[in-house]
């Protein structure tokens, strides 16, 4: 009887759990988003591998249709997330989370490149990291709760979790505001350019070179950026991911400070969206006060 007992208790606790809804989303932000706003009610869809760009990732067949299965679609918008213009997927399901900002879209030049296992991409049209304007960042959590009630009623009014979020996401605002204003007219480097709604949100200069993601730079990359750093009069430099050490020491003695900024489209294997936002965010304040 027991055993029994405890079977329909696992029976039960399964079909529980395949009778949450389901939010698919095509970034780690909006993962992180919907699960904030969620919590366990629902089942939270970022299936984009390991060690793959989101914005430039392919799903295959059977990818494509368990997306296009869910409850709901959260996009980011802003060109992120290619495939999505290129498959149907049910539009009653879907939200554009950065629609609301969309007629202040960053346009881009046009830069061909091929890198890790995303293979050759260009880097044209529109920014898409729109997240790392932080106040846009509240925008599209507030857009997919207001979705999520209406997709899906079952999970009852989500006004308090969005309301803790968006106070995290204004808080990190506020305090990347005050960055901005002590970097003010300070020439930054980026070893990517992932950084334009950040540089526009916050007063700041950014100009992006076009390295590998992590990798130790070739020697004429090292010449191109000793010649940039001098032209600009840069001192500090922003990696989009950890690089070997000796890296960061090459980039001392050119003169560049050296901060890890993670612009997060994808998942970290240790934190979250806003423990690794605020450590990047103390990291950038600690670089002003080191000068």
């Amino acid at each position: 009887m027991r055993k029994l007992a405890l079977a329909l208790v696992v029976l039960a606790s399964g079909a529980a759990a395949q009778d949450r809804p389901v939010v698919a989303t095509v970034s780690y932000p909006l993962a992180y988003f919907a699960e904030r706003l969620g919590g366990d009610a629902i089942e939270v869809m970022f299936n984009v591998p390991e060690g793959q760009d989101p914005a430039f990732w392919r799903p295959g067949l059977v990818q494509i249709s368990e997306i296009q299965s869910a409850d709901l679609i959260a996009l980011n918008g802003a060109g992120f997330a290619e495939w999505v213009t290129k498959v149907s997927l049910p539009r009653s399901r879907l939200v554009d989370t950065s629609d609301g900002f969309s007629d202040g879209y960053i346009q881009t030049e046009s830069i061909t490149h091929s890198h890790g296992a995303d293979g050759e991409h260009s880097h044209t049209g529109t920014a898409s990291y729109t997240w790392l304007d932080f106040g846009q960042a509240a925008e599209q959590a507030a857009s997919l709760a207001e979705a999520m009630e209406r997709r899906l009623p079952g999970l009852g009014r989500i006004e308090d979790r969005l309301s803790d979020l968006i106070s995290d996401l204004k808080s990190l605002d506020r305090e990347a505001a005050e960055i901005g204003e002590a970097l003010s007219g300070r020439a930054i480097l980026a070893t990517h350019p992932r950084y334009q709604y950040f540089a526009r949100a916050y007063g700041l200069e950014i100009e992006a070179l076009d390295w590998e993601a992590g990798a130790m730079p070739s020697e004429a990359q090292w010449n191109d950026l000793a010649a940039l750093a001098k032209a600009t009069d840069a001192s500090l430099l922003i990696w989009e991911a950890a690089p070997p050490g000796q890296a960061v020491t090459r980039a001392e003695e050119i003169g560049l400070t050296s901060v890890v900024f993670p612009p997060l489209a994808h998942s970290a294997a240790e934190g979250n969206f806003l423990s690794i936002m605020s450590t990047t965010l103390e990291d950038l304040s600690r670089s002003d006060s080191g000068r």
